[in-house]
């Protein structure tokens, strides 16, 4: 029988690698929400992923957290809390939850980060 040995750095080192989003993210970065399925989204939504599996950030009216435990490229929120504030965004913040809920995958490439839907649904965020 033949056994296989890994230098133990190696083990710690693949013990703590991200392969969720959060890994591949620019870190530090909050992504802008600028379009969702090709048209101008105007009001305030961001993403960001401040640690491992860990998704949130700010819709138009409300601050926001879930998982997001899928290996990349796979993007699969948790269910999504919010806080629960008022305000006269709140059908833009509807569609944006909306939105989120139907992403399938998530793309990064340099300041731009790209979530796509399983029937073709886009939502295009730049970091700033």
């Amino acid at each position: 029988m033949k056994h296989l040995f890994l230098p133990a750095g190696l083990l710690l080192l693949a013990a703590c690698a991200d392969e969720t989003s959060s890994g591949y993210a620019t870190p530090g970065a909050e992504y802008h929400l600028r379009e969702i399925n090709g048209t101008a989204f105007n009001a305030t939504a961001t993403i960001a992923f401040p640690e491992k599996g860990a998704i949130g950030g700010q819709a138009p009216c409300n601050i926001w957290l879930a998982d997001q435990l899928a290996p990349y490229p796979w993007f699969t929120p948790g269910p999504i809390g919010a806080t629960r504030m008022a305000c006269a965004d709140l059908d833009k913040e509807q569609l944006f939850f909306e939105a989120l809920e139907t992403m399938t995958l998530i793309e990064f490439s340099g300041p731009v980060l790209l979530l796509s839907g399983g029937n073709g649904e886009k939502m295009l965020f730049e970091a700033r």
